[in-house]
Parts: C-alpha cells; sequence; structure tokens
C-alpha cells in the first residue's frame, strides 16, 4: 500500500530523517528535474518556468532549475509574484506563458494554507512541487491554484491529492522516494496488488453454501435493488444468494435465475426473515426496502439480531439514524456504507473538510467499518484499545462513472460476497472492504484511463458484469508488481 500523511505527520517524518534537508533537497530536485525532462520529451531548446518560494518547496524548484540548466535547458527561477505577473502579463513585449514549454509550481506546496493569487493558468503544462499550491493538502480544498498536468510529491501522498478538487487539479502524481521513512503511516493508498491479496482466493473444495449470502433488499416500489445486489454478489464469488424483498411473494421478487427467492410479508418480516440466518456467512440489508416507519422498525430489529457479518447501505442507514441502538449489541463484523447525504443522517451532519477524520470518527462512534463513498472511497475502523489512532484505507480506483442508479447496490453485494469467505479479525474486515471498494471502482476504468471513457455511460449491471474480468486483470496486475 502507498502511505498518505497529513502536513503535520510529513513534518515529524522530515524531522526524523537520518540525512539533513540540504540531501533530502537534492533528491527532491533531481526528482522534479527527472518528471520535467519527461514531460517535456526531451531538453534541447526547452525553456522552463520555475516559480520558487522561500520555503523547502521552492529550494526543491531552484535545484531542479540547476539539473534542468546541466541538460541545456533555459530556466528562468522567478519569485511566486513575479511568475503571476509574468503569466498574466501579456503587453509591451513580456514574455508570457506561451513562451515556456513547461511552468514548475514550486511557489508555496504544502505551506500555504490560502489564496497566493493564481487566478490565471498559464498557457503551458504545469508540473507541481510537492501539491500544487494553492490546494490544501489536508483537505483538497482548492484556495487557487495552477491546474498541473503532474504533481511530484515526496515520501508519501497527502490527502489533498486524494480529496476533490485537489486530485482534479494534481493530474498525474508520481511519488518519489527520496529516503524518508513513512511506514508509520495512519492512512494508506489501497493498489492492484493489494487489492489481489486481500481478497478471498476460491476455494478448491468448497460448495454452494460455503459463502452464502442473505439479501434483504428491494421493495414493490423499488424492485431492481436487489437484483443488483444478488448478481454483484454471484460475480464476486458467492456460492449461494438467497433474497427476500419485505412485501413481496417470493414470485414478484426481481432477482437473477440462480438466486432463490423467500416470501417476507408486510408487517412484523424481521422475525421470518432471522429464522435460518445462521446458515449465511454474510448479509446485506437496506437497498430499495422503503422508509416508512414500520418498515424502519423491522429493519433496526434485523441489524441488531443478525449474528453474521452485515453490510448495510440506503435504506438501512435511515434505519439506523433512527435507532442507532441496534448495533449496541452486535458481535459480527458490521460495515455500513454511506455516501455523503447517508454519513449526515448517521452522525447529523455532512463528513468534514477533512474527509479521513471524519470517517474515523464515525467508526468509533457506531463501532463499524465505515466506507465513506466518493470519488475517493475512505474506509476506516474502530482501532484496537492499544492501537491509538484507527487506520484508514483509501480506494481511489473508480471514476465518475460509478455515479449512476444501483452503483451502490453493486458495491454492497460486492463487500457481502468478500466477507463471506469469513473474515471477522477487524484488521481483515477493514482491508477486505478497501480491497472489494477498489474492485468495484476499477469497473469504471477497465480497458484504460481513456480520457474519453468518462463520458460513456456505465450502468449499474454493466458494473457486475465487469466484475470477473476486472478481478483476473487484478491478479495479473498484481504479478506484474511482484515481478512473478
Amino acid at each position: 500500500m502507498i502511505p498518505i500523511v497529513t502536513p503535520a505527520e510529513m513534518a515529524a517524518i522530515d524531522a526524523a530523517a537520518p540525512e539533513g534537508t540540504d540531501v533530502l533537497v537534492a533528491r527532491a530536485g533531481a526528482a522534479v528535474a527527472i518528471a520535467a525532462r519527461r514531460m517535456m520529451g526531451g531538453t534541447y531548446g526547452r525553456r522552463v518556468l520555475v516559480a520558487a518560494g522561500k520555503g523547502n518547496n521552492g529550494a526543491d524548484g531552484r535545484v531542479a532549475a540547476t539539473a534542468l540548466e546541466r541538460w541545456g535547458v533555459r530556466c528562468r527561477v522567478v519569485t511566486p509574484p513575479e511568475a503571476l505577473e509574468l503569466v498574466c502579463t501579456a503587453n509591451l513585449g513580456a514574455p508570457t506563458s506561451a513562451a515556456w514549454d513547461l511552468v514548475i509550481d514550486a511557489a508555496y506546496g504544502t505551506g500555504l494554507r490560502g489564496s497566493w493569487g493564481a487566478d490565471t493558468a498559464p498557457a503551458a503544462p504545469v508540473l507541481a512541487v510537492d501539491i500544487p499550491s494553492g490546494i490544501d493538502a489536508l483537505t483538497g480544498e482548492d484556495h487557487g491554484c495552477w491546474p498541473a498536468a503532474m504533481t511530484v510529491t515526496f515520501g508519501a501522498l497527502k490527502p489533498g491529492l486524494l480529496l476533490h478538487p485537489g486530485a482534479v487539479a494534481a493530474g498525474e502524481v508520481e511519488l518519489a522516494p527520496i529516503g524518508l521513512d513513512a511506514s508509520g503511516a495512519m492512512s494508506w493508498l489501497v493498489t492492484d496488488a493489494d487489492a489481489d491479496v486481500a481478497l478471498p482466493a476460491a476455494e478448491p473444495a468448497a460448495h454452494k453454501w460455503r459463502r452464502a449470502v442473505r439479501v434483504i433488499a428491494g421493495s414493490p416500489q423499488m424492485r431492481g435493488a436487489g437484483h443488483l445486489v444478488c448478481a454483484a454478489a454471484q460475480q464476486s464469488g458467492a456460492g449461494m444468494v438467497v433474497v427476500s424483498s419485505p412485501g413481496l411473494r417470493a414470485a414478484d421478487v426481481a432477482r437473477p435465475s440462480e438466486a432463490v427467492a423467500l416470501d417476507l410479508r408486510p408487517g412484523q418480516w424481521a422475525g421470518p426473515a432471522l429464522e435460518d440466518i445462521k446458515r449465511f456467512d454474510a448479509a446485506v440489508i437496506g437497498p430499495g426496502i422503503g422508509t416508512d416507519p414500520a418498515a424502519l422498525a423491522q429493519t433496526a430489529r434485523f441489524i441488531a439480531d443478525c449474528p453474521v457479518p452485515l453490510v448495510v447501505d440506503a435504506d438501512g442507514l435511515t434505519a439506523l439514524a433512527d435507532h442507532p441502538e441496534c448495533l449496541h449489541e452486535r458481535t459480527a463484523p458490521t460495515v455500513l456504507t454511506p455516501h455523503d447525504g447517508e454519513f449526515a443522517k448517521l452522525t447529523g451532519g455532512p463528513p468534514a473538510a477533512d474527509r479521513f477524520e471524519a470517517v474515523r470518527r464515525a467508526a468509533e462512534e457506531f463501532n463499524a467499518v465505515v466506507l465513506l463513498k466518493g470519488p475517493t472511497t475512505l474506509v476506516a475502523a474502530r482501532a484496537a484499545r492499544d492501537a491509538g489512532m484507527a487506520v484508514v484505507l483509501a480506494a481511489a480506483s473508480g471514476t465518475a462513472r460509478l455515479a449512476t442508479a444501483g452503483s451502490g447496490d453493486v458495491l454492497s453485494g460486492v463487500i457481502a460476497a468478500v466477507l463471506s469467505a469469513g473474515a471477522t479479525e477487524p484488521n481483515a474486515v477493514l482491508s477486505q472492504t478497501a480491497a472489494a471498494a477498489h474492485w468495484h471502482g476499477c469497473t469504471a476504468t477497465f480497458g484504460g484511463h481513456d480520457p474519453g471513457s468518462a463520458l460513456t455511460p456505465l450502468t449499474a449491471m454493466h458494473q457486475v458484469e465487469l466484475l470477473g474480468v476486472v478481478r483476473t486483470g487484478l491478479t495479473a496486475s498484481s504479478s506484474e508488481t511482484s515481478g512473478t
């Protein structure tokens, strides 16, 4: 996994480095120069403008300029105010950004907490040093920056490079290892290799009840939700899927042909739904079941009394917000999967700008694994008593193509199928939930990262259909990474 640290944590890592600042700056500047040369496709005849501030970020930029000049690049190093003037001024024959092949933003990096006046972007591509100046390194908030084509960051990723709008402003992010020890980070980005390791493998001697998933989803008004959860669970390794939609007879429950449906008549349906629950290895409740008070009360009862790992999504989260006591007696793993609106219902307010801290607090409050959906999905579990801060895992594999009706139902089915393999230890549940989110996110970029693909519709059912081939791709990517 790739470490993610806050600016304060990064400062502590810098201070603990065995090498001095001059050595670290030399390494960082060299990494920036190499990236700049690659971006320009060479050095002959190239011109680079470097906006270099007073701190270490500026020092990195000046070292990069020196290296580029040795390679024959004509560099002009200026202060941030001068750089803004050059970019904005086009009169009296003054050189503008159009005269440069590349602009290096080494103005402020993580040290800036507000605006520096970067309202007009250069015409030339921008290479940001550590983080685009003007992007809050903790929250990703944009206080005015030059959007970068590439950002070279050092030692570890910063939250602002993963949280939007900072993730977009950073462009392609390259992590340069300059000798800093970030192994103590409390947040990590999940990679293909990590997901491949965490996701359960098929068992040679498995039978259909080995990884059985119980689904309570759908209703007379929302029949498709249960179908999507079931289909995703089946494509993600569940051997048996049994589904019920409160208020519907089995014959009327929407489901894949391989899934089994059971009646759940209106009224007191939680009891019948729990009768054979111990036969199952995981369960899902919430998608499309409705939010009338009676339905919420029955959902809360199911959550409280379900003895197997449980994924609570959609209307199930509304039930939890109305009946928070239903989690108090649970001993089996619980995974909550809110988007921002559902998070606000659960906690009384939307996620804070520091989303990493927000998901940590929610995991502590509910004593559950909390998966906060977003352009970068964050997953946290309550920290062990002697572990201090809870670890947060980030899944950034998805794109805006996942923002479609039913996508959350698919994710719930994937998580339930993954958990049905038997993970109960908190760190294992955390890792597998994050791996499931990464796997699901990869359906949005299957076939490559062509920017034009962002305009191509991706229905929830299409996501289900891609799960199998994406899983194979994760294994192949993991093998390439490990060199096997």
